[in-house]
């Protein structure tokens, strides 16, 4: 029998919170028996909206907190004076071993550094990176890193490349995962000095599958299972995507209503339109994960709705089954050696 996987969230973190937060949480727990939640945060609000559903009381607990790091707070200033917000006190659940993973939809950046203080990384990890799982034709792929190293070195790229394969195979269970670096071409000497730098550190790693530089628009079309970037470039994807998304779902629904023969075409196609554009809905794919931390902590979108908490807390559960922690480790000291 598998073990309980126990996951502190930030109820009070993002900006639907607590209300979707704590949805997102019973959902979770309804769905898997494999999983207890910690609700961190102010234990009036969070009760009121526990109140509000049937659930297995077993799988939740509720863990007072009496303040909030609002999303504009100088994040280091926020971590050191706010030692009773959620935000913090769910992340030292993590470091004490009382929990395997956090999951906010709070402040990216009081999350990035408590993250790294709190929890702390891997030993031999330079720069933990975000790394959402991004919808692609083919199934999905690994944007590693999306917003945690706007000035990463080629050797961090390096360990994005492992820790992002490690990921891919245990969690997602994609044998050999193919790992490309974003350029602008596909030719090996194309690119800026950071990316012409990298590429042979990667076409000389043993330990993993690199297939050479992708092009954005190849993407989409899963050119690639671990896609990796600094930051910078893994935001801007990262945005583009959810708004090149959103505005062609917009555009779908407004053709389909332009006449009476498009109204009855759209009834007709409604389900299997509805089955495809689910698939490429990010919120079906969870949070990103801090990669290299020694404990698991992920961070959802900040409008994240109770579909997303719920499947961040889920991908919690084959992240922590898989020890995925002591994979990386391993990953990495074999780099050292």
């Amino acid at each position: 029998m598998a073990e309980i996987v126990k996951v502190a969230v930030d109820a009070m973190g993002g900006d639907n919170a607590p209300s979707e937060i704590v949805k997102g949480a019973v959902e979770a727990v309804r769905e898997s028996s494999h999983v207890k939640v910690f609700l961190v945060g102010g234990e009036a609000v969070v009760n009121a909206e526990l109140a509000k559903y049937t659930y297995n009381k077993e799988q939740v607990e509720v863990v007072n907190a009496t303040e909030i790091i609002e999303t504009a707070e100088p994040p280091v200033m926020a971590i050191r004076k706010k030692k009773d917000s959620s935000l913090v006190k769910a992340l030292m659940l993590v470091k004490e071993g009382t929990c395997d993973a956090y999951v906010s939809a709070g402040s990216t950046g009081a999350t990035l550094v408590g993250g790294q203080v709190i929890v702390g990384r891997i030993k031999g990890v330079e720069r933990p990176p975000l790394a959402p799982l991004i919808p692609t034709v083919t199934g999905c792929s690994l944007l590693i890193d999306c917003g945690a190293n706007v000035d990463a070195r080629p050797s961090h790229l390096v360990q994005f490349a492992k820790m992002g394969s490690v990921y891919m195979e245990h969690v997602m269970g994609i044998k050999n995962p193919r790992v490309a670096i974003v350029n602008i071409g596909a030719e090996e000497d194309k690119g800026n000095a950071l990316v012409k730098e990298t590429f042979p550190l990667l076409k000389n790693c043993p330990d993993i599958n690199f297939v050479g530089n992708i092009e954005a628009r190849d993407i989409p079309s899963g050119g690639a299972d671990v896609i990796v970037c600094e930051a910078f470039v893994g935001n801007v994807i990262l945005k583009m995507y959810e708004g090149v998304g959103a505005a062609l779902i917009k555009k779908v629904k407004e053709g389909m209503m332009t006449s009476l023969r498009s109204k009855i075409g759209a009834l007709l196609v409604k389900p299997a339109l509805k089955s495809t554009l689910k698939a490429f809905d990010l919120e079906e794919y969870g949070g990103a994960p801090l990669l290299g931390l020694n404990g698991l902590v992920v961070k959802t979108h900040g409008s994240s709705k109770a579909v997303e908490i719920k499947n961040s807390i889920l991908q919690c559960i084959t992240f922590t089954e898989q020890n995925i922690n002591k994979k990386i480790k391993e990953k990495i000291t074999m780099e050292e050696n």
